[in-house]
């Protein structure tokens, strides 16, 4: 593994190949999320300026982003942990020859492990209000260095609405009826600066038009 962040477009392909055992959809999903997920790039970006060491990715889906994490050099280790055990099947195919492992869990305070740098990324706001704070206050606990969250803001005007109706449009579809609870950022934070974090949030949605933005929150005792 080399140090920094190759082009992104090489890493996706890099990352892509990993999942030559999965399906045609997994390997163009992969592929097509490290490369155009505004998430993904913002968040390799910013293990470039601060490696991440072991990283907890709660949510993880198929482990694409924590694998180019390693393929870029950028995280010594990963632990990923999400609910879809074919999702997490593909991962740990994926994985095979690197330092990372796939374990199923329902994400709650209990499931973090003690990691660098924990990773949540489009999860939170699908998650129960009773399950987001104890889990934020479980990632303020158990991270030793870094935490970083893209998280919908509810409080963006224009942007909440779209993200809103999309969100509830897309479980009309797929029925289902676990309703979205996005927390004010302040809330999200919260936990954070109270452990010693110093906490900054940045606009990350691209060109979408969405209300997602990046939480970072880094110890600083």
């Amino acid at each position: 593994m080399s140090s920094g962040l190759a082009d992104p477009a090489i890493l996706a392909r890099q990352v892509a190949g990993l999942y030559a055992g999965a399906s045609r959809f997994a390997q163009g999903y992969v592929g097509g999320k490290l490369r155009g997920d505004p998430a993904s790039r913002a968040v390799l970006d910013h293990a470039v300026a601060t490696p991440f060491g072991h990283v907890a990715d709660l949510g993880c889906g198929r482990g694409q982003l924590g694998l180019a994490l390693l393929t870029a050099g950028l995280a010594t280790r990963v632990t990923g942990l999400d609910r879809d055990a074919a999702k997490l099947a593909e991962a740990a195919r994926a994985a095979a020859r690197l330092p990372a492992g796939f374990t199923v869990a329902e994400l709650s305070a209990a499931t973090v492990p003690e990691c660098d740098t924990a990773l949540l990324i489009d999860v939170l706001y699908q998650l129960p209000v009773p399950v987001q704070r104890p889990l934020l206050a479980a990632m303020a606990e158990r991270a030793r260095r870094l935490v970083l969250i893209r998280a919908f803001d509810p409080d963006l005007g224009w942007r909440s609405t779209v993200g809103l109706a999309m969100e509830r449009a897309g479980r009309a579809v797929r029925r289902d009826r676990n309703a979205i609870a996005p927390l004010p950022l302040a809330e999200v934070a919260a936990p954070f600066a109270a452990a010693g974090f110093a906490v900054s949030v940045a606009p990350c949605w691209g060109r979408t038009p969405l209300p997602n933005v990046l939480l970072v929150a880094e110890r600083q005792r």
